[in-house]
Order: structure tokens, then C-alpha cells, then sequence
């Protein structure tokens, strides 16, 4: 897959340097789904721009998400005609926006969708997360239809983790992507 068919797509505050989605980016070329308000997020507004970016892209894409991106994911898969564009998405440490305190700081984006997504999809957790339990997490890749992996205790997975350019983590995104020259896999009748 080309470089500009992995899209990243960040959580609350956006991803800084050091973050492995950072690093991603500057190291193999992907390209972030930039949002208009980082601090204040909007999930209408979040799912129209990420569809905005899919409908524009041709051929098969990867997704890269952290955090509040993977509540993105699932939401957008769930109501977009584009998701057949997606070959897999990689969901780490998705934000448990259910948890107490966390619909107060970010509003509007409970619930969380739970249905099975059209392609193949890998949550990653800590077992230290502070923003989603490992048994929140492992929950969440059930109801995705996910492989769930535990990363061990790195807390949020983000740039405070120190995981740099991630190398355990970009093997797992790799896994995702098809063989060269293979045909697009049809998920439409996956349950």
C-alpha cells in the first residue's frame, strides 16, 4: 500500500511530537486527518471530516487510531458508504468516553457504537490505561469484532508513553495491510 492510503487519525488534544502517530507520519509518509477543533470535539464534526478525507482518497485505506479516534472509527463505520474503502484499522487505546467524568469533559459522543465494523480491525490497550480498563478495552474489541492485543503497562499508549516509533505496534498495523496485488476483500456481508 502506498504511504497516503494509511490515515491516522488522533484522539482529544491531538497527537504531538513523540507520539507514535507522529512518528509514523514523519518516518513512513502517512497522512493525519487534521480536525478543526482539537480541544473541543465535536463528533458530527469529526465523522463529516473524516468522510470528507475517504470519499476523496481512491483505492484501499488503512486506519491508524488513538484514542477518541477509535470511538471515530466506529461511529463513522457505522454510518458512512464509504467504509468498504477501508481494508483494516488498528484501534489503540480506545477512550472509554462512558467512563464517569469523561462525557462531562468531552460531550456528545456517548454512546459508544458497538456493532461489528466491516473490515478487520486490532485493538491495542495498556493494562495501565487510565482512560479505558483492560477488561473496558477487551469489551470494546468484542463488540467491534476486533482482535484485542495488551500491550503490558504503558498507560495511554500516546507520546507520554515513550514508545517512539512504536515497532511492535507498526507490525500489527503491517498485518492489516493485504499482499501486493491482491483483490479487495468483500466484508459486506460480515455479521
Amino acid at each position: 500500500m502506498r504511504p497516503s492510503s494509511v490515515l491516522t487519525l488522533p484522539g482529544w488534544q491531538n497527537s504531538t511530537e513523540g507520539h507514535w502517530q507522529t512518528e509514523w507520519e514523519q518516518a513512513y509518509g502517512y497522512r493525519r486527518v487534521e480536525q478543526h477543533d482539537w480541544l473541543h470535539p465535536k463528533r458530527g464534526d469529526w465523522c463529516a471530516r473524516l468522510q470528507d478525507v475517504v470519499a476523496d482518497q481512491e483505492g484501499p485505506l488503512l486506519l491508524a487510531a488513538h484514542s477518541l479516534g477509535c470511538i471515530l472509527v466506529a461511529w463513522w463505520a457505522a454510518h458512512s458508504p464509504d467504509a468498504h474503502k477501508v481494508r483494516g484499522a488498528l484501534l489503540v487505546a480506545p477512550g472509554d468516553v462512558e467512563q464517569p467524568g469523561v462525557s462531562e469533559l468531552i460531550p456528545g459522543w456517548t454512546p459508544i457504537a458497538r456493532q461489528r465494523l466491516p473490515f478487520p480491525s486490532i485493538v491495542v490497550s495498556s493494562s495501565d490505561d487510565p482512560y479505558c480498563s483492560p477488561a473496558r478495552a477487551r469489551e470494546l474489541a468484542q463488540g467491534w469484532g476486533a482482535r484485542w492485543v495488551d500491550a503490558g503497562a504503558h498507560g495511554h499508549l500516546n507520546a507520554a508513553s515513550g514508545l517512539g516509533v512504536w515497532p511492535h505496534g507498526h507490525d500489527l498495523l503491517r498485518s492489516l495491510m493485504p499482499p501486493a496485488g491482491s483483490a479487495a476483500p468483500d466484508h459486506s456481508s460480515r455479521t
